[in-house]
C-alpha cells in the first residue's frame, strides 16, 4: 500500500476477526461522554465502488488534509499485494460523487464541504474526469460560481453548468469507450422544464446527440439500458405526468401512462436490456407499494407483483447484472434492509457473509456475480455501527478488511434502534422508532426527546446508525421518532391520511407516540421535550401549542412557522418552491390559502404564538431558500411580543440544514445544553419558564 493510504487509516488486511459484535450490556458509568465531534465528523469513507472488471476499487475519503479526495486501489492477483494511489483532489473543494467509465477512467463532481449548505442554491457541482492512475484530468462541465483550484494539470474544454450526468453505460460491444450520457437542463419558474440527453466523450470533451427520433418534449426524467439506449421518458406539463416507452429494436415512442401528478398508476424503477420495465404500484387496502413489471399487452402493471413487503412500501434497488441486464435480486427495506437473491450462487454467498457477520445488514455489490472469479464488496452495518467495508475475491476465497466508515465510534457504547407498530387514537397503525440508550428498558424510563422528521412526505426511520439520534441517546435521552400519517414508506393510505392534516391528526400521532412510550415504561412521565427540523420544526412548534402538558421545551430548526407563506410565497421572500409545486402539490397536501384559511390559521405557529409558553430554542440558516429565515423572524417577533422570546441562533451561508462541521458541532452543543437545562430537573415545577 502507498504511504498516503496508510496515513488515511485505510488498509487491506486479511479478515481474521471480522468485527467485534456489540452486546446489549450497558457501558460502564465511569466512561467519559463521547465527544460531540465523533458524531458529526465527515465519514472516513464516503462512497466506494468496484470497477466494471472488479480489478480495481475506487473510494472517496476525507482523510487527506481535511478534504475529500478520490483514491483507486488496484487489487492484486494471486499472491500479489494491492497497490493504491490518490488520483484526484482539490485544495479547496471535496469530491462528493463519482462513477466508473469503463475500467480506466472515472467521472466525478465536487462541492465545498467547508462552506455552508447555502452554496448549493447558488453553485453547480460541475463534472470532471480522470484516469484511474491519476493522469489526464479534464474539467467537462463548469461550476456555476467560483471555480476550484486543482492539484495538478487540467485540460479544460467545458460545457456550461446546466449539464448533469445521467448515466454511465457499461463497456460492451457497441458502446463507445470513455463516453457518458449527460443531460442539458432547461428551466422555467424554478423547475426543470426539459432535460435533453447527449453523449459526452470524457477525454475530448466533445458531445453528440443521444436523442431518438420522436422523443417526447418536456422530458424531465429518463431511464436508459446498459448500452445507454433511452427506454423510458417521463414528461410534466400543466399538472399532468406522462410516461413514454421505446422498446428495443423500435424507433418510435409510445405513451403508456397519463395521470395528474398526485395519482400516478405506477412509479418506474429500472429497465433491463431485454426490454423489461420494472415498477412499483399500490396493492391492497393499505396501498403498499410492490415491485412488478409492466405488461405491455395489457397496458398495466403485472399482477400479482414480483416482490411485496406487507406493512411497508417496497423500497430498495434492483440488482442487475451489467452488461446483459439480468436481474440477480432485489434489496428491500422493511424494519431492516435485506437482499432477496434470485441467483443461487449469490444467495449462498449472502448466507456465508451473514454467518460471518451476524446481527448486521450485509450489503453485497459484485462484479462477475456468481462466477468462480467474482469480486464482492461488502458493506456491513447495524443500528450501533456506522459500517465496515470488506472485499471478497472468489478465485482465492480471500476476505480482506478495507476500512471502517467512521472513526472513534465504539458500537458497544451506542444505542439500539427498534421499530414498534402502535395504534393511534383513531385506530390507525402508527410506526414508531425508538433509539434506546444502554441501560434503558421498560420499568427503567429515561427522559425523552420526541424527534419529529422533516418532509413531511418521507420515511426517515431506519435500522442503522444515525448521528443526531445517537448523539441524543449518548446523553441519556430516549429518542422517540414517529412515522406519523403523511410519512411515506408505509403504504399509500398512510401517506394520504396526512393530507391537509398539518397541526391536526399528524400532530396527534406525534403526541400518541410519546404517550405510548410512557405507558410502556420507556419514557419518563414528566420529562420530555420535542424537537425537529423543517416540517419536524413545525411539528415541534405545534406540539407546544396543542399539547403544552406533554413537553417541557422545544428545539426547532429550519422550521416552517407560517403555513400561508409556505403555500403562497411572497414577492418579498425568495424561496425555491415553483409555481407548479404550489399549484399542483401544496394546496392539495397542506391546504388552500383561501378555502382553508381558518384551518391554516389554527395550525399556524405564528398566529398561535401566544400559546407557546415553554422554553424554545430556534435556529435558521441565513441562506435557506426552502424555508427562508423570514419564517424564523416572524415567529421570533410574535413570541417576543407575547412575552416569551426564544433562544435564537442563525448561521450565515447555511441553507436548509447545516453542512459546515463547526456549525453542526455548535448546534449540537447548544441542543445538549438546552436539553440538560430543561430535562435534568426532577419535576416541571423546577423548570423556570
Amino acid at each position: 500500500m502507498s504511504a498516503c493510504l496508510l496515513a488515511m487509516g485505510l488498509c487491506m488486511g486479511a479478515w481474521a476477526q471480522p468485527v467485534p459484535v456489540a452486546t446489549a450490556a450497558a457501558a460502564p458509568v465511569t466512561l467519559a461522554p463521547i465527544p460531540v465531534e465523533a458524531f458529526f465528523q465527515w465519514p472516513k469513507v464516503m462512497q466506494v465502488k468496484l470497477s466494471p472488471s472488479g480489478r480495481q476499487l475506487a473510494l472517496t475519503t476525507s482523510r487527506n488534509n481535511n478534504r475529500v479526495g478520490l483514491v483507486v486501489i488496484t487489487l492484486g492477483g494471486s499472491g500479489e499485494a494491492p497497490t493504491a494511489g490518490y488520483v484526484a483532489g482539490f485544495s479547496d473543494a471535496d469530491i462528493t460523487h463519482f462513477d466508473w467509465v469503463g475500467d480506466k477512467r472515472l467521472v466525478f463532481s465536487a462541492i465545498d464541504l467547508q462552506a455552508g449548505s447555502g452554496e448549493d442554491y447558488r453553485l453547480a457541482p460541475g463534472l470532471y474526469a480522470v484516469d484511474a492512475d491519476g493522469s489526464q484530468m479534464r474539467q467537462l462541465v463548469k461550476r456555476r460560481g467560483r471555480q476550484f483550484f486543482v492539484d495538478g494539470n487540467v485540460i479544460d474544454r467545458t460545457l456550461e453548468w446546466n449539464h448533469i450526468l445521467l448515466a454511465t453505460p457499461k463497456q460492451q460491444p457497441g458502446v463507445a469507450s470513455d463516453e457518458v450520457l449527460i443531460g442539458h437542463m432547461d428551466f422555467i419558474d424554478k423547475r426543470v422544464r426539459q432535460i435533453t440527453p447527449m453523449w459526452l466523450n470524457t477525454r475530448t470533451g466533445r458531445t453528440h446527440s443521444a436523442a431518438v427520433f420522436g422523443a417526447p418534449s418536456q422530458t424531465v426524467a429518463w431511464k436508459f439500458d446498459s448500452r445507454g439506449e433511452p427506454r423510458l421518458a417521463v414528461t410534466y406539463d400543466e399538472g399532468r405526468q406522462r410516461v413514454h416507452w421505446r422498446a428495443p429494436g423500435e424507433s418510435q415512442w409510445r405513451l403508456i401512462s397519463e395521470s395528474d401528478l398526485l395519482t400516478p398508476p405506477f412509479h418506474p424503477v429500472d429497465v433491463d436490456d431485454a426490454g423489461t420495465l420494472y415498477l412499483t404500484y399500490g396493492e391492497g387496502a393499505r396501498g403498499d407499494a410492490v415491485l412488478s413489471v409492466f405488461d405491455f399487452e395489457k397496458g398495466a402493471p403485472q399482477k400479482p407483483g414480483l416482490v411485496s413487503t406487507p406493512g411497508f412500501d417496497y423500497r430498495g434497488n434492483l440488482v442487475l447484472d451489467r452488461p446483459g441486464g439480468r436481474a440477480l435480486g432485489v434489496t428491500v427495506e422493511t424494519d431492516a434492509e435485506q437482499t432477496i437473491w434470485f441467483d443461487p450462487e449469490m444467495k449462498q454467498l449472502q448466507a456465508l457473509v451473514d454467518d460471518k457477520l451476524p446481527g448486521r445488514v450485509n450489503r453485497l455489490s459484485c462484479r462477475r456475480c456468481g462466477a468462480d472469479d467474482m469480486v464482492v464488496l461488502v458493506r456491513s452495518f447495524s443500528d450501533r455501527d456506522p459500517g465496515r467495508l470488506y472485499l471478497y475475491e472468489a478465485a482465492d476465497q480471500r476476505w480482506k478488511f478495507i476500512s471502517t466508515v467512521l472513526d472513534d465510534i465504539d458500537p458497544r457504547r451506542m444505542a439500539t434502534v427498534d421499530l414498534h407498530r402502535i395504534t393511534a387514537r383513531d385506530g390507525r397503525d402508527l410506526p414508531v422508532w425508538l433509539t434506546i440508550p444502554p441501560g434503558v428498558q421498560p420499568g427503567h424510563p429515561a427522559p425523552a426527546v420526541v424527534l419529529v422528521h422533516g418532509g413531511p412526505w418521507a420515511r426517515i426511520g431506519h435500522w442503522q446508525w444515525q448521528a443526531m439520534e445517537q448523539f441524543l441517546a449518548s446523553r441519556g435521552y430516549l429518542v422517540i421518532s414517529p412515522e406519523f400519517r403523511g410519512s411515506t414508506g408505509y403504504g399509500d393510505a398512510h401517506y394520504r391520511a396526512g393530507w391537509k392534516q398539518w397541526g391536526q391528526s399528524m400532530q396527534d400521532d406525534v403526541a400518541d407516540a410519546l404517550l405510548w412510550a410512557r405507558a410502556q415504561g420507556w419514557a419518563d412521565k414528566e420529562r420530555a421535550c420535542i424537537a425537529g427540523a423543517s416540517y419536524g420544526g413545525y411539528a415541534t412548534l405545534m406540539g407546544l401549542v396543542r399539547n403544552p402538558e406533554l413537553y417541557r421545551c422545544g428545539v426547532a430548526w429550519a422550521a416552517v412557522t407560517d403555513p400561508f407563506l409556505f403555500i403562497q410565497g411572497s414577492w418579498w421572500v425568495d424561496d425555491d418552491i415553483s409555481g407548479d409545486g404550489r399549484k399542483y402539490y401544496l394546496q392539495h397536501m397542506v391546504g388552500d390559502a383561501e378555502k382553508d384559511a381558518a384551518m391554516l390559521t389554527a395550525a399556524s405557529p405564528v398566529a398561535q404564538a401566544k400559546r407557546i409558553q415553554a422554553p424554545l430554542l430556534l435556529a435558521f440558516g441565513e441562506s435557506d431558500r426552502r424555508v427562508p429565515i423570514a419564517h424564523g423572524r416572524r415567529l421570533r417577533e410574535a413570541l417576543t411580543d407575547a412575552g416569551h422570546p426564544p433562544e435564537w441562533v442563525s448561521y450565515p451561508n447555511e441553507g436548509h440544514g447545516w453542512r459546515l462541521m463547526s456549525n453542526q458541532i455548535d448546534w449540537a452543543q447548544r441542543v445538549e445544553k438546552f436539553l440538560a437545562q430543561h430535562l435534568q430537573a426532577d419535576s416541571k415545577a423546577e423548570v423556570a419558564h
